[in-house]
């Protein structure tokens, strides 16, 4: 009998031993009810436990659970003030997930969960019983303005980072979505040929062109492949969520990026323009753009034409474009060169118009009298504005015919309307030079009207200096140096005349630039002699001087 006893002890102790588990370790337990949310579950060793219903649910899912089901649980504490066993699903859970989380990070797995809360910088995620963290950047491809349809949603994730020993974890939603694009994108591509003509969706614009999603697949319309004429903005043809066809025109396998043409589904208007657009005709167009260098002329859609800055105007020149004409304005241009593989048409605007030096030269021949505003005063002389637009010059030495420019230029204002006289119109060159003194007639060219070289004049002395002698004939002054007063040496005395005098000189030189005769004394008598040999005899004849020029002065007598 002891001996039962002593055996019955051994096997209660031993079962206690068995059959008590200890706290915090997983244990199978059955539900053997159901009642008010809650799942009572016998673990055994005459323990039960109450555990909610819904920590038996999935991320995203209700829970699935029913009488007689063997579940394992958590054992926090073998008896609470109830005399139950305190017991958790959730812990069980835990311990349970992160063994098949860690399998699936190191497998690059993706796993399932569901989004069940905010946190500051992103949300909360229910990864079967562990919870993580996936950052704000991490939810979409694109920022999301409001996640509240993706709460509570069963999805897959991918796992970035986890730390057991910390219990942190960290997923993406979005590397996910990017690698459904990129196979999306990778179908879409392989699909696509360039040449080919595909529907697309406007899907956003921007300065410089428009995305264009081609199911899937977004393609770049850059602006210049949007018409043949110039487009300022894509928004003058497009609008987002329109459809528009379009041209595949490259398709880069690396990167993935699809360039798209609109124009090129329509004829270019450049193959026509040679015929169009001859050398040397006129044509009506609109000014588009305008630059320093010029301003861009469309002929027609497509074909657009340079005005260079060059070409503008025939009268203004280094004034900006801008100053000439005005965007939208319409112009007449003539076509002077056309480069079509460069596609650029150059344009004049001033060839439409006459060249006004030509018009003025047929207007206005040299000697025609003209009035005009002084424009400019420069050091060699006066700008003055003429009919047309344009400006003549008179020169410092076209200003006076007594004295220098330099002293008389002085006298005239910017703004004064003066008169003058076409000296000479260089329509190659664009200079039309006038003459104000002209207008008074030359008194020079009168005064020796009749006069030739070696003509001998009757001229009146107004001055004696130590040099020579000065004379005037019919107002114009002459100066008649001390060599020139006499052939006989002795006599070459200035002193020897005296103001009011008048006496015989032979022009030797005419000068009308410095406007001034050359006088001799010595001249007319040389020639005077010259003149009594040839009629009287000879020198060697044995007559003397004496003789001679007595015979020639009786003679006069």
């Amino acid at each position: 009998m002891a001996n039962t006893m002593e055996e019955f002890e051994a096997l209660l102790n031993e079962s206690f031993e068995i059959d008590t588990p200890s706290e915090g370790s997983v244990v199978k337990g059955k539900v053997i009810a159901i009642e008010a949310g809650q799942a009572i579950i016998d673990v055994g060793y005459k323990m039960e436990g109450r555990v909610d219903i819904k920590e038996f649910a999935n991320p995203g899912e209700e829970a699935e659970l029913a009488v007689g089901d063997t579940v394992e649980v958590f054992l926090r504490q073998v008896e609470n003030a109830r005399g139950e066993a305190v017991i958790s699903r959730e812990m069980a859970r835990r311990e349970e997930a992160w063994d098949r989380l860690e399998k699936a990070y190191a497998d690059e797995e993706r796993v399932d969960g569901a989004i069940f809360g905010r946190v500051k910088g992103g949300f909360t995620v229910d990864l079967g019983g562990a919870v993580a963290f996936l950052p704000g950047s991490q939810v979409d491809v694109r920022p999301v303005r409001d996640a509240g349809p993706l709460m509570g949603l069963k999805q897959p994730f991918q796992i970035l980072k986890m730390d057991r020993r910390r219990g942190n974890i960290v997923v993406s939603r979005r590397a996910i979505l990017e690698e459904s694009r990129a196979e999306q994108r990778a179908e879409v591509i392989g699909n696509l040929t360039e040449g080919q003509e595909v529907d697309g969706v406007v899907k956003n614009i921007t300065e410089y062109g428009a995305f264009v999603d081609l199911g899937g697949v977004d393609g770049l319309l850059h602006v210049t492949d949007m018409a043949w004429r110039r487009v300022n903005h894509p928004s003058e043809i497009l609008s987002i969520g329109e459809t528009i066809k379009v041209q595949v025109i490259k398709i880069n396998k690396e990167t993935h990026r699809i360039s798209l043409g609109m124009k090129q589904l329509q004829d270019d208007p450049w193959d026509a323009v040679e015929q169009k657009f001859a050398l040397g005709s006129v044509h009506q167009g609109r000014v588009t753009n305008i630059t320093d260098y010029g301003a861009f002329v469309e002929l027609e859609a497509g074909v657009e034409g340079l005005v260079h800055v060059s070409e503008m105007s025939w009268t203004k020149k280094n004034v900006h474009p801008g100053k000439i004409v005005s965007t939208s304005q319409e112009v007449e241009v003539m076509v002077l060169e056309i480069d079509s593989a460069k596609r650029r048409v150059s344009l004049g605007l001033k060839q439409t118009q006459r060249n006004p030096w030509e018009v003025f030269a047929e207007t206005h021949p040299e000697g025609t009298e003209v009035e005009g505003e002084v424009k400019n005063i420069t050091e060699f002389g006066l700008f003055i504005g003429l009919e047309g637009d344009i400006d003549g010059m008179v020169h410092l030495s076209d200003l006076t015919w007594e004295g220098r420019g330099e002293d008389v230029i002085g006298d005239f204002r910017k703004g004064d309307i003066v008169k003058a006289k076409v000296a000479e119109v260089d329509v190659e060159k664009e200079r039309i030079s006038l003459s104000i003194k002209a207008l008074d007639g030359d008194p020079f060219a009168e005064a020796v009207g009749g006069v030739k070289r070696g003509s001998i004049i009757t001229v009146e002395v107004t001055k004696i200096e130590d040099g020579g002698i000065e004379v005037e004939y019919e107002g114009m002054k002459s100066f008649i140096r001390r060599s020139d007063l006499s052939r006989d040496r002795t006599e070459q005395r200035p002193e020897r005349f005296g103001v009011g005098d008048k006496v015989d000189v032979r022009v030797t030189n005419i000068d009308s630039k410095t406007r001034k005769l050359g006088l001799s004394i010595k001249a007319r008598e040389i020639a005077e002699e010259k003149e009594a040999v040839e009629q009287f005899g000879s020198s060697d004849s044995g007559a003397s001087l004496g003789d001679i020029l007595g015979a020639a002065l009786k003679r006069d007598e």
